[in-house]
Parts: C-alpha cells; structure tokens; sequence
C-alpha cells in the first residue's frame, strides 16, 4: 500500500480564521476547507509504507528552534492561466532552514531532490478556468493581507486522502521543534 504524504506547519485556528474571509469573489475557485489551511514544508507524493517509516525516522532526526513567523500578502501561481491562489508567509531565516532539513531527510530516506523552489505559503483555493484578471482583483482586493505572529512549535506529516469535494489530510506524525533559540 502507498501513501501520499507531505510534511506543513498546522495553521492555528485563530489565522485560520482570518483566511476564510479572503475566500470569496472568484470565478472558478475551488475554495480550501479551513481544516486543510497548513504550510507545506515538502511534499513526498506517493510512497510505499517502508519508506515512510524511513522517512518518519529522519524527519525525527530534525533539530530546530521553535519561532514566531506571520501570513503576510497574497499570490497566484500559474501566470496567464492561474491555478492557486494563496496568502504568503513573513517568516524568520529559520522557516527555510526547516524546509531544507526537510528536504535533506527525505533525500536520506532515498526519495528524488524536490524540483520547485521552497515558496512558503497557505492554498487558500485551487483554480479551474479563472482569468489572470480574476487573480489581479483578488490581489488588489486582498494584498494588504496580514496576519498577528504565531508561535510554530512543531510541524506535522500529513496524508492526503481524495474525497469528491476537498482532499482529506490525516495528522500521521508529529515532530516537536526543540532546538534552542540561542536567547
């Protein structure tokens, strides 16, 4: 049996509760369920069982700092044809070292290099025939967008189930940040 996995940073329900109300006014917006609100570290794809507990045991090998970090303006992916829309991240040097750990564990555990650059941000909708025009009015309308800090403790490893409306994710694991903050 395979899995399909990711590791993300758990929105608190209190920012999650700022994002909802950006979510409205856009033709062809598949709206993410706050529960799914999170901030992808690095995504594994499918992956057979055995890996996974490799991976779950490099990921636990990882040694950071808890840190404050905030949500911060919003974005696009896919240019002319968009295909998400999301709200940035304003987060300390830490959040990229944490991305990187992450992708150094999964290397160790023998999956192939991550492809995309690690762009920290929350899918707030995915897109299915939205214009250019419709993302630039959700960024005018959205771009002051800022959230309080929060305080990020830990990280997660998520499994991704389909289902007919919005894919369902299943806390697998849990790793605390631990490291010292060097205060």
């Amino acid at each position: 049996m395979s899995l399909r996995l990711f590791v993300a940073i758990p929105i608190p329900d209190a920012i999650a509760d700022r994002l909802v109300p950006l979510q409205r006014d856009v033709g062809g917006a598949a709206w993410r369920p706050r529960e799914n609100f999170h901030l992808t570290l690095r995504f594994f794809g499918d992956i057979d069982e055995t890996l996974a507990r490799d991976l779950d045991d490099e990921l636990g090998q990882i040694i950071e700092a808890p840190f404050e970090m905030r949500l911060s303006g919003v974005g696009s992916f896919g240019g002319r044809e968009p295909s998400a829309l999301w709200a940035g991240a304003e987060a300390p040097p830490v959040l990229a070292r944490l991305a990187s750990a992450c992708e150094k564990a999964a290397r160790r555990a023998g999956l192939a290099p991550e492809k995309r650059r690690f762009t920290p941000h929350v899918t707030l909708a995915y897109l299915h025939g939205a214009t250019d025009q419709e993302a630039a009015s959700f960024h005018e309308r959205t771009g002051a967008f800022r959230t309080d800090l929060f305080w990020v403790d830990h990280f997660a490893m998520y499994s991704s189930w389909s289902t007919k409306s919005a894919s369902r994710y299943i806390e697998e694991a849990v790793y605390p940040l631990i490291g010292h903050t060097g205060v």
